[in-house]
């Protein structure tokens, strides 16, 4: 398999260095705002750092990997590990796959943040599964609330990233 065709994305030392950063990234912005990263009402701002997957496959090992770390201290417990993670990483693949297929950014962008958002509905399932509550209104009122929360953050993420991308190629 040659640097190209790297499952990962990550070739060479400059590729996982940047992978590492953007994972670091992940877990300090999740940490600087604790308070609105976990629970049904969420807004983990470093999930505006998912529309990097619009990039570079190496996006979505890095993110998930920094994902998987924040939720090690999630209130949620080894279940926010393992489905909290899973959602990012089905998300992530999905927005890297559809958005190769998109020629103009701001509507990859405009993708990632849909689809980002679309895939919250796991962990609302999540948050409904451990609630001592019904599932249908505890998961309808959970998803709306991540939701938003997904919706808003990688928003501006999207924002930040396209504003970033005009001055360096994140491609590379």
């Amino acid at each position: 398999m040659n640097s190209k065709t790297n499952l990962f994305g990550i070739s060479n030392v400059r590729d996982l260095t940047k992978a590492a950063v953007v994972s670091a990234l992940y877990i300090v912005i999740t940490m600087v705002f604790t308070a609105l990263s976990f629970g049904p009402i969420q807004f983990r701002f470093s999930e505006g750092l998912n529309n990097l997957a619009v990039f570079n496959k190496r996006y979505v090992v890095a993110i998930t990997l920094g994902c998987f770390i924040s939720n090690m201290m999630s209130s949620l417990g080894p279940l926010d590990m393992v489905v909290g993670t899973g959602e990012t990483l089905i998300a992530l693949l999905t927005i890297n796959i559809v958005t190769r297929f998109i020629k103009s950014l701001p509507l990859k962008l405009v993708a990632s943040v849909l689809i980002g958002t679309f895939y919250m509905f796991i962990v609302a399932a999540e948050i409904a599964y451990l609630g001592n509550t019904a599932f249908w209104p505890t998961f309808w009122g959970a998803y709306l609330t991540t939701a938003i929360g997904e919706f808003v953050t990688m928003t501006i993420g999207a924002v930040l990233v396209y504003i970033i991308s005009l001055r360096y190629d994140l491609n590379k």
